[in-house]
C-alpha cells in the first residue's frame, strides 16, 4: 500500500494530473521514435541469444526478456540485473490479482521492500551525477513549479516496470499463440507486414493482456434499466468489451484485416496506459523482426499453460519449433 499510493494507476483528479503530467514527455510518440533503434538493438540479441531449434520457449527466451531490457536501459538501471527485476516486477503483478492470497501478499510486500531499496540506491547516483534515463528525467523534472518526491519516484518506477512488463510480455505471447492457431492469418501477414500495426490492435483486441479493471463511479450509471450508484465499485471486463458483437462483426474470429479496430485493452480515458506506445513498438518489431528470420514457426505440442491470475492472462512458457 505504501508504494501503490503513490501510483499514478492509483490516483485520481489534480494528483494523477500532476503525476501524468511530469512522467508523459517520456513516453510520447517522438520519444518513442528516438529510442526504436535502442529497442530494436535489443530484440536483434535477444534473437541472436535464443537461436532456432525444437522447443524453443518464447515466453522466457524473448517476450519476459524484451521489456524488462528495455526498461533497464532506458531507465538507468545495469542490464545485467534484469534477472533481479524481473523477480520483483513478476511478484508485483499480483497487486492487481483481486484473488491474491495471504502467501502471494506476503511475497509481494518482501519484493515491493527489495525493489524500493533498490531503486533508492540508483536515485541517489543519479542525483549525484545525472544521465540520460528515465530516473535521471524524473529526478529533474517539473509540472507547474513542481517536482516529483523521492517516493513518488521510486514508486512510479516500480510501476512502470510491473505495467510495462506485463502488458508487453502478453501481448507478445498471446499473439503469437493466436497467429500460430490461425495459419491463414499468420500467412497474411507474412505475405503483406505492412499490416503489423493493424495486427497488433488486433491481437489486442482478440486476446487482451489484461483482462479487466476496477473503477469507482462518479455518478449514477444507468445501464439496461439497472442504475449502478455513484461510489460504486466496479470491474469492467476488458476482454468482453473487445468482443462486443454489438461493435465488431463476427467478433471471436481473427481478422488481422479488420477496420476500426479500437481495443480497450489499454483502458481507456485519463488512466489510458501511459506505456502503450512502447508496449507496441516492442511487439512490432519483436512480430516482424521473429517472421523475417524464420519461415517456419509452429507449436512444438498442444498443451498450452496459462499463468494463473484472474486479469493477467498470459502464458507460463511457450513452446515452438523454429526453423529458417
Amino acid at each position: 500500500m505504501r508504494a501503490t499510493r503513490s501510483w499514478m494507476l492509483m490516483r485520481d483528479g489534480e494528483a494523477h494530473r500532476r503525476l501524468r503530467g511530469l512522467a508523459n514527455p517520456l513516453f510520447t510518440a517522438r520519444a518513442i521514435r528516438e529510442i526504436t533503434p535502442r529497442i530494436d538493438g535489443i530484440v536483434h540479441q535477444l534473437m541472436d541469444d535464443m537461436g532456432e531449434g525444437p522447443g524453443v520457449d518464447l515466453i522466457g527466451s524473448l517476450a519476459a526478456l524484451v521489456p524488462v531490457t528495455v526498461f533497464c536501459g532506458l531507465g538507468g538501471l545495469p542490464v545485467e540485473d534484469r534477472d533481479l527485476c524481473r523477480k520483483w516486477t513478476d511478484a508485483l503483478g499480483h497487486v492487481i490479482d483481486p484473488a491474491a492470497d495471504e502467501a502471494t501478499r506476503r511475497v509481494m510486500n518482501d519484493a515491493a521492500e527489495e525493489f524500493a531499496a533498490y531503486i533508492a540506491e540508483h536515485l541517489d547516483r543519479r542525483r549525484a551525477a545525472p544521465q540520460d534515463d528515465i530516473i535521471s528525467r524524473l529526478l529533474l523534472a517539473e509540472f507547474d513549479g513542481e517536482k516529483l518526491s523521492d517516493d513518488e519516484i521510486i514508486a512510479n518506477v516500480m510501476m512502470f516496470f510491473m505495467g510495462g512488463h506485463e502488458t508487453t510480455v502478453n501481448l507478445i505471447g498471446n499473439g503469437i499463440l493466436a497467429l500460430l492457431r490461425h495459419p491463414d492469418q499468420l500467412r497474411i501477414l507474412r505475405e503483406e507486414p505492412g499490416l503489423i500495426d493493424n495486427a497488433i490492435d488486433e491481437l489486442l483486441r482478440y486476446d487482451a493482456p489484461i483482462q479487466l479493471v476496477a473503477r469507482i463511479t462518479t455518478g449514477d450509471i444507468d445501464l439496461d434499466g439497472t442504475t449502478i450508484p455513484a461510489g460504486s465499485k466496479v470491474m469492467i471486463l476488458l476482454g468482453a468489451a473487445n468482443r462486443d458483437p454489438l461493435r465488431y462483426d463476427d467478433p471471436d474470429r481473427l481478422d488481422l484485416r479488420r477496420t476500426d479496430v479500437r481495443p480497450l485493452s489499454f483502458g481507456g480515458g485519463p488512466h489510458y496506459c501511459i506505456g502503450a506506445l512502447l508496449a507496441k513498438a516492442e511487439a512490432r518489431l519483436v512480430f516482424t523482426e521473429l517472421l523475417r528470420r524464420h519461415r517456419n514457426i509452429q507449436l512444438t505440442h498442444g498443451d498450452i499453460a496459462w499463468r494463473p491470475q484472474v486479469n493477467i492472462r498470459g502464458l507460463r512458457e511457450l513452446r515452438v519449433d523454429l526453423t529458417s
